[in-house]
C-alpha cells in the first residue's frame, strides 16, 4: 500500500504518438490536508476512492489505498468535494520496462502537462523518453490536490 513515483513536466507532445491508451478523468477531493488526501476519480464507467498519506522527504513515496466504488456513489461524492473539480486527459505510454502516465490538464489548469512513472523503489533506474522535461517530484504545487485549490493558470512565475 505504498506508492513510489517520480513526476516530470512534459516538454513536447511527442508522447501522444507513443500512447497506447487515452482516457478522460474527472476528480475531486473530499480532503486535501497534507497528512491525508481523499480523492474521488471517475474515468469512463469506473470510479475509485483513494486515500493518500504524506510523502517522504524526497516526495517520491507515500501511503496509498484505493478501492473501486459505484459510479452513482462517486457522482454523489463529487458534489461534496472541496473547491475545484479537476479534469484531465490521461495518456499511458510504455517506455522500456515502465509505464508513464501523462496528464494533460483542462480548465484552469490548461497548459499544464505532467508525466508520472511508478517505481518499485526510490532509486530504481528507468529509461527517460525525449519528451520528458524538468523533474518536479516533491514540489507540492504539482500535486493534484493542490492544483484543485491553486490552479496552474493563477500561478505567478
Amino acid at each position: 500500500m505504498t506508492e513510489t513515483e517520480r513526476k516530470f513536466l512534459v516538454k513536447s507532445e511527442a508522447y501522444k504518438k507513443q500512447a497506447h491508451t487515452r482516457k478522460r478523468i474527472v476528480q475531486g477531493f473530499l480532503n486535501t490536508d497534507p497528512r491525508r488526501t481523499v480523492r474521488i476519480r471517475i474515468y469512463g464507467n469506473t470510479a475509485v476512492l483513494t486515500v493518500k498519506g504524506m510523502s517522504n522527504e524526497t516526495g517520491t513515496t507515500r501511503f496509498e489505498w484505493e478501492r473501486e466504488i459505484g459510479l452513482k456513489e462517486a457522482q454523489a461524492l463529487l458534489e461534496l468535494c472541496e473547491k475545484d473539480i479537476l479534469e484531465k486527459t490521461r495518456f499511458e505510454i510504455p517506455v522500456g520496462e515502465h509505464l508513464f502516465e501523462v496528464d494533460e490538464f483542462h480548465g484552469l489548469n490548461k497548459g499544464l502537462i505532467l508525466a508520472e512513472v511508478e517505481l518499485k523503489h526510490e532509486n530504481e533506474p528507468f529509461e527517460k523518453p525525449d519528451w520528458l522535461g524538468e523533474e518536479v517530484t516533491g514540489d507540492v504545487r504539482y500535486y493534484n490536490s493542490q492544483l484543485s485549490k491553486q490552479a496552474y493558470k493563477t500561478w505567478k512565475n
